[in-house]
């Protein structure tokens, strides 16, 4: 449990100063910056690429981007061009979909 709290921590403090991005006390827990930048941010460090990707409506833009080391990354994309890493981690397993109704998904 400790490596994983602290590879969360690493990873968000390597995205994080590589960005010089102000952050209001209401985002203050996000990571937000241009797409393109962060998209090349989580190449460079963790060789994470885009596995997938699904839209809110006329909301958002959510893509998950994983490595084959297993780390991975949630970015979202507001309508307004504003990209947040909402979530990140390590231990990402593929798993085959399934349609609903069906065991094993």
């Amino acid at each position: 449990m400790a490596r994983v709290f602290s590879y969360q921590w690493m990873k968000l403090a390597v995205v994080g100063a590589a960005m010089a991005v102000s952050a209001s006390s209401a985002q203050a827990q996000l990571i937000c910056g241009g797409r393109d930048y962060l998209v090349a941010r989580l190449a460079a460090a963790f060789e994470e690429k885009r596995l997938g990707y699904g839209v809110a409506g006329q909301v958002a833009i959510f893509e998950v981007f994983v490595s084959a080391g297993g780390t991975w990354t949630i970015l979202m994309t507001d309508v307004n061009g504003q990209t947040c890493i909402l979530a990140a981690g390590d231990g990402w397993e593929d798993t085959l979909a399934t349609a609903v109704g069906q065991s094993g998904g």
